[in-house]
């Protein structure tokens, strides 16, 4: 590549201690020659050799090293992006592991192609990669590479139920991309404006679909390269979030988020199919969700699908008068 453009490689980060440096470890041993490293630590305290290690990159230069006293991953994403000189700026999350070509693989495809505002990393989760090593299978699928995504993937009503960035193995366009292994052009933030939503919370599930969704609009391309691939160790807690997927906050918040992507940009018909697809999906459990049928499960995850349904319009509503840009707002008093 004749064409180095300086990529910012921005690390927000909760809670994680040795795989948040071992995934910095891994940025660090990359074979691309212009990058620079954003660690965005909402950690309040980290283990006095975790502290060392991070204080030592920062003294050479390697890193820079922000702490924040509050816990937000698309408020993380936002304050990285601002302090970020790159021409692409990449986000990963702090529990992942890197081949040495990961940032030249990302870089490559803005070089070939002005058409592509962002590119869509594959990701081998590692539950699935044991699945898959197992042969176990889901339902009546089975784990197998994947070419090209069906046309329901492009579909934003129902394709958070067929984008596949585990299993398939062709370049294409895509709808979105996972937070964890997802690059942009910067003028997507300088000359568009666009932000990520700090009212998706909790682990900010569907963050960067609400993103990216709003990306799209600018007539740039999302593209996926199976060849930007990492591995992501999916740990439960931290990472930028403070709780654990079994909670009750976590699941609240789930179907409070999901409520708020279809509220936010999908057109009635497309946000009532996404609805019901979460509703058949997540409530009662069907492929491809597979969760238990028992009636009182059923009833409450029902429960929470009412109530983050009620919290997401109630947030649609106060947006007439707040944005909900919190931290983004904190950040510019400082």
């Amino acid at each position: 590549m004749n064409n180095y453009p300086i990529i910012s490689v921005i690390i927000p980060t909760y809670g994680r201690e040795e795989t948040l440096c071992d995934s910095v470890k891994d940025v660090l041993n990359q074979d691309y020659p212009n990058f620079e490293v954003l660690v965005v630590d909402q950690t309040p305290q980290h283990k006095p050799e975790i502290q060392t290690y991070l204080e030592e990159l920062v003294t050479a230069g390697k890193i820079q090293w922000f702490r924040l006293d509050w816990a937000s991953l698309p408020g993380a994403r936002n304050y990285g992006v601002r302090r970020s000189q790159g021409e692409i700026i990449l986000f990963i999350d702090d529990d992942v592991e890197l081949t040495p070509e990961f940032l030249a693989t990302h870089a490559k495809n803005y070089v070939q192609n002005p058409e592509v505002g962002a590119v869509a990393g594959r990701v081998f989760d590692r539950m699935k990669l044991a699945d898959a090593a197992e042969g176990k299978t889901q339902g009546d699928s089975t784990y197998k590479a994947i070419e090209y995504l069906p046309p329901q993937a492009m579909d934003p009503g129902i394709a958070w139920y067929y984008i596949d960035l585990v299993h398939t193995v062709k370049p294409q366009q895509v709808l979105t991309a996972r937070g964890c292994n997802m690059s942009f052009r910067r003028e997507i933030f300088s000359k568009y404006g666009l932000r990520f939503d700090e009212r998706f919370r909790g682990s900010a599930v569907r963050e960067e679909s609400d993103f990216c969704l709003r990306l799209r609009q600018t007539g740039y391309k999302i593209w996926y390269d199976p060849d930007a691939a990492l591995v992501h160790l999916g740990e439960e807690t931290g990472g930028c979030h403070d709780i654990s997927m079994r909670s009750l906050k976590y699941q609240l918040t789930f179907y409070h988020n999901h409520f708020l992507l279809g509220l936010k940009n999908l057109s009635v018909t497309q946000a009532l199919r996404l609805f019901a697809r979460l509703f058949d999906c997540h409530v009662l459990g069907r492929p491809p969700c597979h969760k238990s049928g028992s009636p009182i499960k059923i009833l409450t995850r029902g429960c929470f699908y009412t109530l983050g349904f009620i919290k997401a319009l109630g947030t649609v509503i106060q947006s007439i008068w707040n944005d909900g840009q919190i931290y983004s707002r904190l950040d510019q008093q400082v």
